[in-house]
């Protein structure tokens, strides 16, 4: 994305931000064309700071779960397989049973505590 401040005659000053502003808004979206993340899902991530597929990708879907565990506490078994499965590119469905098994020992020892 090309961006000059002197050709679409916008202070200076104000040209970092309104160009880091536009950039959110290209970014926004983004999440939701992966499999299982709907809007709300999306919301949500970007809430506690993941606004990227790449940032999803690197947190992983246990951490991810438990940052939004942290702002809506109805998240719940499902919402932590969909992310493994946007993760994978997956309908959380499709996860093999293995990731299935890995991911309720995890959300049955979190909901002990």
């Amino acid at each position: 994305m090309s961006f000059n401040s002197k050709t679409m005659n916008i202070n200076p000053k104000n040209a970092k931000f309104l160009k880091r502003q536009l950039l959110e808004v290209f970014k926004m979206g983004e999440l939701s064309k992966l499999p299982n993340i709907g809007k709300v899902l999306e919301e949500q991530l970007n809430d506690v700071g993941i606004n990227t597929a790449d940032e999803l990708i690197d947190i992983g879907s246990k951490e991810a779960w438990l940052k939004i565990k942290e702002v809506d506490e109805s998240a719940c078994i499902n919402r932590l397989m969909a992310l493994e499965g946007a993760i994978q590119n997956i309908r959380w469905h499709d996860l093999s049973e293995n990731d299935k098994k890995n991911l309720k020992e995890f959300y049955n020892n979190f909901e002990k505590f």
